[in-house]
C-alpha cells in the first residue's frame, strides 16, 4: 500500500479523507450557527435600553482656540 499520494491511495484512505472533511464541515457549521444565535440574543438584550435624544451639534478640533462663525 502506497498512501503517500492521493492518486496512489487505496479506498480506505479516500474514505478516511472524506470522513475527516465531512466532520470538519459539520464542526464549522455548528460553530457558525452557535455564534450567530449568541449574537442575536445579545443584540436583543441591548435593544431595551433607554431612549436618548440627540443634542446640539459639536465641532471638535485639535486647536484650543475659539471658533467664530
Amino acid at each position: 500500500m502506497d498512501n503517500s499520494t492521493i492518486f496512489a491511495a487505496d479506498r480506505t484512505t479516500h474514505l478516511k479523507i472524506v470522513a475527516v472533511s465531512l466532520a470538519a464541515c459539520v464542526a464549522v457549521l455548528l460553530v457558525g450557527m452557535t455564534a450567530r444565535n449568541m449574537t442575536a440574543a445579545d443584540a436583543a438584550a441591548h435593544v431595551a435600553g433607554p431612549v436618548v435624544k440627540a443634542g446640539k451639534p459639536v465641532a471638535v478640533s485639535h486647536i484650543n482656540a475659539t471658533v467664530i462663525r
